[in-house]
């Protein structure tokens, strides 16, 4: 089945919907340097913008044993609708979802936890997505398929019927797991036939007939 004739659209959040790199890097410094480490290094912030908060946590304080119940003591006591403002919405999406939406489903898989209720409201994402499913939704967060699988069960698809919008290796991984077609977006480096740089190639990827 081509792209084209997929009914159900599931899109990854952070790097896909959003550019939320610069408000996740301020996020995740202020709970290493309030706990007592230093600064994330570049490579501690690439795990971190693709796992849920408590893997991440977990991840970066691995070597400070003695300073990671602080670090959760620091996450449960801040807000993540302080470090929104550094987020951006990607240039396209609201159009393109909402023209898809239009005789498909929509939806929303993500590692995000306790951030997404607000998100979801800050940026009226119920409207545009028929079903969201968080790391809160789920035992075991992405890349096991539990959350698409969840999605599935909730609109009454199958894999058959689904295409994932992914821009991480977890994501690959998610997509495979599956058993779904992955369209890569402004990641070159991930193995599937399907790339996008903008949203309006995701809009030609899926309304026109590939094959």
């Amino acid at each position: 089945m081509g792209l084209f004739k997929k009914r159900l659209i599931i899109f990854d959040c952070d790097g896909v919907l959003f550019n939320s790199f610069e408000a996740n890097k301020a996020f995740y410094n202020k709970i290493a340097t309030m706990a007592g480490r230093a600064p994330l290094t570049p490579d501690e912030m690439a795990f971190c913008h693709m796992h849920t908060a408590f893997d991440s946590i977990n991840f970066l304080f691995k070597d400070y044993p003695e300073l990671i119940q602080k670090a959760f003591d620091v996450y449960d006591a801040i807000d993540y609708s302080d470090f929104l403002k550094f987020m951006k919405m990607e240039s396209g999406m609201s159009e393109t979802v909402t023209l898809l939406k239009k005789d498909r489903f929509t939806a929303i898989s993500t590692n995000r936890s306790t951030t997404m209720p607000r998100l979801r409201e800050l940026y009226g994402l119920d409207e545009l997505f028929n079903e969201i499913v968080c790391a809160l939704d789920v035992k075991r967060p992405k890349p096991d398929p539990e959350g698409v699988n969840l999605i599935f069960d909730r609109l009454g698809c199958t894999a058959e019927d689904a295409v994932y919008v992914g821009d991480s290796k977890v994501d690959e991984d998610t997509a495979k797991a599956a058993s779904i077609p992955l369209i890569a977006y402004k990641n070159k480096k991930l193995e599937t036939p399907y790339h996008a740089e903008s949203f309006k190639d995701i809009e030609r990827l899926l309304t026109e007939n590939n094959g």
